[in-house]
């Protein structure tokens, strides 16, 4: 873990502010945006640290959502959405990762090269399969209505798959094999460009979000004067 992880928050804590936001009804979207953000942002860009987070933020969607009687579908909606531009965010900075750690480091094999892009085409799938996850715990309309979420963002895709469909086509032309076809790396060569790739990425993504904060703050204080 790295020092910035002190400020990582728990996944309860994660369920809980999301089930606010939510319950709250007020600028829903943007909320769970900024918390997935803040989320993520504490922890590397990796399957495995994403995938929790994820996981969190859908239950509290699915909580709060639950206490929003006839609002339920906008309310479930508008918390996917919202996390879906956090993750598309989350893609963004592992392709400027990539786009960092290929241009200064000539030391890359192709195969590790496809491996990363790899990971970054999991980034959709994670998402729709962790909150359809949920879907199958959850009951009643919240069910219902999360599955048709699932099955409708796989059908007409999401800001996070387009961003990474844009990010694997713009690095694909520096990958001439596919990973299966090419001299497959070691487990811990593997490893070690994914780990670089992740804290990269989380870096890069920390000063979007905060970038972000910034801007909504200051159209906040615009609006109240």
């Amino acid at each position: 873990m790295t020092e910035k992880n002190s400020n990582m928050l728990s996944t309860e804590e994660i369920k809980q502010a999301a089930s606010t936001s939510v319950e709250g009804g007020v600028d829903i979207r943007a909320k769970v945006r900024d918390l997935t953000l803040r989320a993520l942002k504490t922890r590397k860009l990796s399957t495995e640290e994403i995938r929790p987070v994820i996981n969190a933020v859908t239950e509290g969607i699915s909580v709060g959502a639950a206490k929003r009687a006839g609002e339920v579908k906008s309310a479930l909606s508008e918390g996917l959405a919202g996390m879906d531009e956090a993750l598309t965010k989350a893609a963004e900075a592992t392709r400027l990762a990539l786009e960092q750690l290929t241009s200064h480091a000539k030391d890359f094999s192709e195969s590790e090269l496809e491996w990363a892009l790899v990971n970054l085409k999991r980034m959709e799938e994670e998402f729709l399969d962790t909150v359809s996850v949920v879907a199958d715990s959850a009951a009643g309309k919240i069910k219902q209505e999360l599955k048709d979420l699932v099955v409708h963002a796989r059908r007409a895709g999401t800001d996070t798959g387009a961003k990474v469909a844009e990010t694997v086509s713009t690095l694909g032309s520096k990958v001439s094999t596919t990973l299966h076809e090419s001299k497959v790396v070691g487990k811990d060569a593997a490893r070690e460009m994914s780990a670089r790739l992740a804290s990269l990425a989380s870096g890069i993504l920390a000063g979007m979000a905060d970038a972000l904060h910034e801007k909504a703050e200051k159209l906040k204080g615009k609006s109240g004067e």
